[in-house]
């Protein structure tokens, strides 16, 4: 993803034994094993976005309802995978998970580099360089925080966060800190504070997008308080997204027969790329899984001029379409953050307080680009709620395999206008998740369980 910084056969020793470990929680390597020497070293730590920084967990979109796979795809499947797309009760079945071991050490490189930068003497030379870093390692545990609360903790309900419990909380790198579960109202508080600090100290640009920025941190901080329904400032930090950056694709640039049409977001080809990340590597999902499909509901919302039916999918016949429209503009997921998410936040954001106009011209400005030219005709709306409709609909079709669905499912479900029920039928037999489900939180893996002795969540 960027080329390689590490310079010393000690640190990449240490980092490979890290990569190896089970689980991040209680039980991580001495982080004395870790030696970095100078800046660089910190910065290395950093950039491991091959192996750890920049990955996100990928059970949760498998459980969503934009996907659908065949009996003989399911067969070939892991068990925690099949575990997921069923909702089964008991997910990991004693296998430890990367959806929270990795997130983990994430946080744990963060907080190396946090504590390790303490020790240092700020110089002129030295001043601008530490504040990037520091705020990057705020926004890399930031971002890993978050993406572990939307698979661990339930679904965060103002009325009952402080009492709902939240995530572990590991702030510094002291391996012997006994981890303890907060509440929700705890875990969303330190979210944004890692995020408001972050946006202070992140430069503007970045030459890699593995790294982040400032407007990385407003569009995350966006997405935070959209999840907590807090919309009126989800709106503001998506407006300072987009008074900064607004630049969209004219879809009808593309290539539709391309096998991944969409510009390649590293170095820097996709312009609406704001922050890289991707799907912890799985066969379930990606360029590689021939067996796994669109849900063909959702395929057929797409009408003729709408440019995203054929730079999204791939017909296979057998009523198969295979995703391509990943925003990496290769076979990986893309997962990260991108400027047609944050124009979705706040168009749905000026419908839910009332600005119908404003709501449509956002819409309206992110779709006509998706469109063939002189075919689109923009949408209308009489009242708030129709143009709420509008955009809800329209994010998932935009943002079909971007790691979303399973958030907005949660947040949804609780507004009894948009909630829906999940149907899977695996070899002859029907699977529901209802709404509010308790499913709609994945179980802790129970070596994290057996190791730490926190509290596990109902199922």
């Amino acid at each position: 993803m960027k080329p390689n910084y590490f310079k010393y056969a000690i640190l990449l020793i240490s980092l490979s034994v890290i990569g190896c470990q089970k689980n991040f929680l209680d039980k991580v390597p001495d982080k004395s094993l870790l030696v970095p020497v100078n800046l660089s070293d910190f910065q290395a730590i950093l950039d491991n976005s091959n192996a750890v920084m920049n990955y996100v967990p990928y059970l949760p979109e498998i459980a969503t309802d934009d996907i659908y796979i065949t009996n003989a795809g399911f067969a070939s499947q892991y068990n925690q995978d099949q575990n997921s797309y069923l909702w089964a009760t008991d997910i990991f079945q004693g296998i430890t998970g990367s959806d929270w071991d990795i997130p983990y050490q994430q946080v744990f490189y963060a907080n190396i580099v946090l504590d390790g930068l303490k020790g240092f003497s700020k110089t002129p030379a030295t001043q601008q360089q530490m504040k990037q870093m520091t705020g990057s390692a705020l926004f890399y545990r930031a971002f890993a925080f978050y993406n572990v609360a939307q698979e661990f903790a339930a679904p965060y309900n103002s009325s009952t966060a402080e009492s709902d419990l939240g995530i572990p909380l590991r702030l510094t790198s002291d391996v012997n800190e006994v981890s303890k579960r907060g509440t929700e109202a705890q875990t969303y508080a330190q979210i944004i504070t890692d995020l408001t600090e972050a946006e202070d100290l992140l430069p503007e640009t970045t030459p890699y997008k593995t790294r982040p920025t400032k407007i990385a941190a407003l569009a995350l901080l966006s997405r935070v308080y959209q999840t907590m329904q807090n919309y009126s400032r989800a709106l503001q930090y998506a407006s300072d997204v987009l008074t900064a950056d607004n630049q969209l694709i004219n879809y009808n640039a593309l290539d539709s027969t391309a096998a991944f049409p969409l510009p390649a977001a590293l170095p820097n080809g996709n312009s609406e790329v704001l922050f890289y990340s991707v799907l912890i590597n799985n066969n379930f999902l990606g360029g590689a899984a021939s067996l796994t499909s669109v849900d063909t509901t959702l395929y057929r919302s797409y009408i003729s001029n709408d440019l995203r039916k054929e730079l999204f999918f791939n017909h296979q016949g057998r009523g198969i379409y295979l995703f391509k429209g990943f925003y990496t503009g290769n076979q990986f997921t893309f997962a990260g953050l991108a400027l047609d998410e944050v124009y979705l936040i706040r168009a749905e954001c000026y419908a839910r307080l009332g600005n119908t106009a404003a709501s449509l011209l956002d819409l309206n400005t992110l779709l006509a680009p998706r469109f063939k030219t002189g075919t689109f005709q923009p949408f209308t709306a009489s009242t708030a709620d129709e143009a709420l409709a509008l955009v809800l609909t329209e994010r998932r079709k935009e943002l079909v395999y971007r790691n979303l669905r399973w958030v907005d499912l949660r947040r949804l479900n609780q507004d009894p206008r948009f909630r829906v029920t999940l149907h899977r039928n695996i070899n002859g037999q029907t699977y529901l998740l209802a709404p509010n489900d308790g499913k709609y939180t994945f179980p802790i893996p129970n070596d994290v369980i057996s190791n730490s002795g926190i509290q596990q969540n109902p199922r």
